[in-house]
């Protein structure tokens, strides 16, 4: 196989991972759809188109070849001990957060209390655990897909419940940029299921637009988190008026 057909391949998996479409990517280089399609499906581009496009995927040339080497697809979940090594080490947890994020060494440092060798540090664990790579000059690709998911149950999401819920929640919800809808009703099973589609979908559209500001400055961007749930409910105020079912 061409050498030139694998960076395209690799070029698609970077798409995907990055919740892109070739729409997205047109957008971004000021070209056609269209255009973008016809690369592709023809795997012919110059090594000039090449280069825009992985500057607008913020993936440099020998990052884009070293995975067109391995051809693994980037990672949709991670495992128990990776999720706990995380989660015992904060400072840990955040270097992820950053490295998916895609901030710059420079711009850690100025927002953060690391030193250079702290925030090596960080990137080397993280490197070792198999959860990013770590690339020439500081750079962290992640291994993960950009819209992977906590565990079931795992590690994270048991430290988000027992402590980051409350902090979540703790400040009113009253700024420019906040948003809280308490919801509760009755609906059919058919209407539950309708109602998950539609937040995955919600799901998707956040990670479209993480991927969509990924190549803007970190000051540029705001931090946001996004809690997403359902589950068939009542609550325990509620409990003492129900009456005892029959049977």
């Amino acid at each position: 196989m061409a050498l030139s057909i694998e960076l395209v391949d690799s070029l698609k998996r970077c798409l995907r991972a990055q919740g892109l479409t070739y729409r997205d990517l047109a957008a971004r280089l000021k070209l056609s759809e269209a255009a973008i399609k016809r690369m592709f499906s023809q795997r012919a581009m110059s090594l000039q188109r090449l280069e825009q496009i992985c500057d607008a995927l913020d993936v440099g040339l020998a990052e884009l070849s070293a995975e067109s080497a391995r051809g693994r697809p980037a990672m949709a979940n991670l495992s128990e001990s990776q999720e706990q090594a995380l989660v015992s080490e904060p400072a840990l947890l955040l270097a992820l957060f950053l490295t998916i994020n895609r901030w710059r060494q420079e711009d850690v440092l100025a927002q953060f209390d690391f030193n250079i060798a702290q925030w090596t540090g960080l990137l080397v664990k993280l490197d070792r655990l198999g959860i990013i790579e770590l690339m020439p000059g500081n750079r962290g690709r992640p291994l993960t897909a950009r819209n992977f998911r906590w565990r079931a149950n795992g590690p994270m999401e048991r430290y988000f419940r027992l402590n980051l819920l409350g902090d979540f929640f703790a400040d009113p919800f009253d700024g420019e940029q906040d948003a809280l809808l308490l919801l509760s009703g009755s609906l059919s099973i058919e209407g539950v299921k309708q109602l998950r589609l539609r937040l995955e979908e919600l799901a998707r559209e956040f990670d479209a637009l993480l991927a969509r500001d990924a190549t803007l400055s970190a000051q540029e961007r705001v931090g946001v988190s996004l809690v997403l749930a359902q589950k068939p409910w009542l609550l325990q105020l509620f409990q003492p008026y129900r009456r005892a079912q029959n049977g």
